[in-house]
């Protein structure tokens, strides 16, 4: 790479510094990349070499064309690399809640980036494969991606969106075609974003399938089906993934006591959210904590 990515790497947490919101980059791995976690969305697409993907998943033989995408919390490493040359592109939460916000209302893109890495007891990555075309095309907006980073982001915003979007657009056929996700014209029902909606503003709140039913004005099994059209999972599994991630950020980026977070995040006995984080990430919430970040802050 000619200019150094805007991410710093404490102990084996990675986070964007300097303002930045996204970015992409060539990284080349040769025999192991240890096992690390970050606190942004990343994507890494195979351009050449050969490597083994450890991740909570299992191991994955990669090869030109594959695209892993892993949501933030989520560890992850290589193994057997032999000149392993990936084009990572990475970008904030903060992105994914402003300006693509409405990502979650299109199937294809709104299955990519919000339910088909939580779908399928897939624990927040997803793997796809990119065909020649699809990977020529993805090629050049990481390409135009790459070469905005030399430019101030707070002039170039636009810019960056517009190439992010680009390259997340192709990326969404592909992992449709995969998961073969039908065209749906009429988007997500209203109902659904504004459940995921309630549910993400007060993560804390005791929720009940009734009670989130009630507040739609819709019978709970309505509500149930819709949910699942949309995101292939109930409400309260959607709400369940939320909550580990929020809780996993609040374990990388906070000092906070193991249980106030999982207060925090609507779990207050900590048998039952120690569980639940152990379920998703393979870890205890402490292990997690104390192997990624030392508790610092960013």
């Amino acid at each position: 790479m000619t200019e150094e990515p805007p991410v710093e790497n404490t102990r084996t947490l990675l986070h964007f510094i300097d303002g930045s919101v996204a970015y992409a980059g060539h990284y080349l791995h040769e025999d192991t990349h240890p096992v690390h976690t970050h606190s942004f969305v990343e994507i890494a697409v195979v351009m050449s070499g050969s490597g083994v993907h450890h991740s909570l998943a299992g191991r994955q033989e990669l090869q030109v064309g594959d695209a892993i995408l892993l949501r933030p919390g989520v560890w992850h490493g290589y193994e057997n690399c032999r000149h392993l040359d990936l084009y990572n592109c990475c970008f904030s939460t903060e992105l994914l809640q402003r300006e693509l916000a409405w990502t979650r209302q299109d199937p294809h893109l709104g299955h990519l980036l919000w339910t088909g890495p939580y779908a399928n007891q897939r624990r927040g990555i997803l793997y796809t494969h990119l065909h020649d075309d699809a990977l020529t095309a993805s090629l050049e907006h990481l390409d135009g991606l790459q070469k905005l980073r030399t430019l101030p982001p707070g002039n170039y915003r636009g810019d960056l969106i517009g190439r992010l979007m680009l390259f997340l657009s192709g990326l969404a056929r592909a992992v449709a075609d995969t998961d073969q996700i039908a065209e749906v014209t009429a988007g997500t029902h209203t109902a659904v974003l504004d459940a995921m909606r309630m549910m993400e503003d007060r993560p804390a709140h005791q929720w009940t399938l009734t009670e989130l039913a009630a507040d739609l004005h819709l019978a709970p099994g309505y509500l149930v089906r819709l949910f699942k059209s949309a995101t292939g999972l109930p409400p309260m599994a959607y709400l369940s993934r939320f909550r580990v991630e929020l809780a996993a950020d609040r374990l990388l980026h906070t000092d906070q006591p193991i249980n106030r977070i999982g207060e925090s995040v609507g779990w207050p006995d900590q048998n039952y959210f120690a569980r639940r984080f152990k379920s998703h990430y393979g870890l205890s919430a402490s292990t997690y904590r104390a192997r990624f970040t030392g508790a610092v802050k960013h």
